[in-house]
C-alpha cells in the first residue's frame, strides 16, 4: 500500500525554521523524504540544524533570510529553485511579536513590524512560489497561525489581529488557487513550549493561568504540531484546503 505521507521527490521551503515549530517540521519532512530548505536570520543556526538532519539521513540546506525583507525572500526562493529545481511545499512559520501589553501601547513601528512579518511576508512568499508550484502540477502552502487569530490573547492584541489576517489570507488564497492545484491551509497552535512563547510558560503562575482550565491541562510540544504539517504537505490531505486546524488542548472550545 502506498504511504500517503511520503514526501519523496518533494521540495519544501520552511521559514523561521532554525528552532521551535519550524525545526520540528523540517525534521519530520526530511524523515519522510522531502528535500528541505530551512530559513531564518542566522546562517550558523541553520547550518547546525541542516548538518544534524543530514546526519540522520535527510536532505537539508539552510539559506539565511529575514522574513521582514521582501528582497531577501525573493533571493531565498531563487536559491531554493537553483539548488533543488522547484518548490512543492511552503511553510510560512516565521513570526514576530515585539510588544506585550495593551494595544493602546502598541507603537506604529511595532504594528508595522508585526504585520510585515506575520502577514505581508507570507502573502509575498506565497505569490512568489505560486507560478513555480503551478508549473509542477500544484503544491501545498501551510501557514503557521495561532488560536490568537480566533480569539484575542490578553496582552497580544495586535499579534492576534495579524493572525486573524493570516487566517483570512489562507482562505482567500485557497479559494483562488484551487484551480491551479495549490492547496492552502493554516495550523493554529495554542500554547506550545518554544522560545517564542517563553514569556508565557517561564513563570509557573502564568503557565497555570493559561493551562489549568483546558480539557488537556498542559502546554503542547512542537512534536505535536509537526505531524499536522506533514499531513497538510502530503497527498493524505489531497482534498483539504482553506482549513484552520487548531492544536491547542481544547483552549477555544
Amino acid at each position: 500500500m502506498q504511504n500517503v505521507f511520503d514526501l519523496t521527490g518533494k521540495v519544501a521551503l520552511i521559514t523561521g525554521a532554525s528552532k521551535g515549530i519550524g525545526e520540528a517540521i523540517a525534521r519530520i519532512f526530511a524523515e519522510y523524504g522531502a528535500k528541505v530548505v530551512i530559513s531564518s536570520r542566522k546562517q550558523t543556526d541553520l547550518d547546525e540544524l541542516a548538518n544534524d538532519i543530514k546526519a540522520a539521513g535527510g536532505e537539508c540546506t539552510g539559506i539565511a533570510a529575514h522574513a521582514g525583507e521582501i528582497a531577501q525572500l525573493k533571493l531565498l526562493v531563487e536559491k531554493t529553485v537553483e539548488i533543488y529545481g522547484g518548490i512543492d511545499i511552503l511553510v510560512n512559520n516565521a513570526a514576530t511579536n515585539p510588544v506585550y501589553g495593551p494595544s493602546l501601547d502598541c507603537s506604529e513601528s511595532a504594528f508595522d513590524k508585526i504585520m510585515q512579518v506575520n502577514v505581508k511576508a507570507p502573502f509575498e512568499l506565497a505569490k512568489m512560489v505560486h507560478p513555480i508550484m503551478k508549473t509542477r502540477g500544484g503544491g501545498s502552502i501551510i501557514n503557521i497561525s495561532s488560536i490568537a487569530g480566533h480569539t484575542p490573547d490578553p496582552g497580544l492584541g495586535i499579534y492576534s489581529v495579524s493572525k486573524a489576517s493570516l487566517n483570512m489570507l489562507t482562505k482567500v488564497l485557497a479559494k483562488e488557487w484551487g484551480e491551479d492545484g495549490i492547496r492552502v491551509n493554516a495550523i493554529c497552535p495554542g500554547l506550545i513550549k518554544t522560545k517564542f512563547s517563553q514569556a508565557l510558560w517561564d513563570n509557573e503562575k502564568t503557565l497555570a493561568h493559561f493551562t489549568k482550565r483546558l480539557p488537556i491541562a498542559r502546554m503542547g510540544t512542537v512534536e505535536e504540531i509537526s505531524p499536522m504539517a506533514l499531513y497538510l504537505a502530503s497527498s493524505a490531505s489531497a482534498y483539504t484546503t482553506g482549513g484552520l486546524f487548531s492544536i491547542d488542548g481544547g483552549t477555544i472550545i
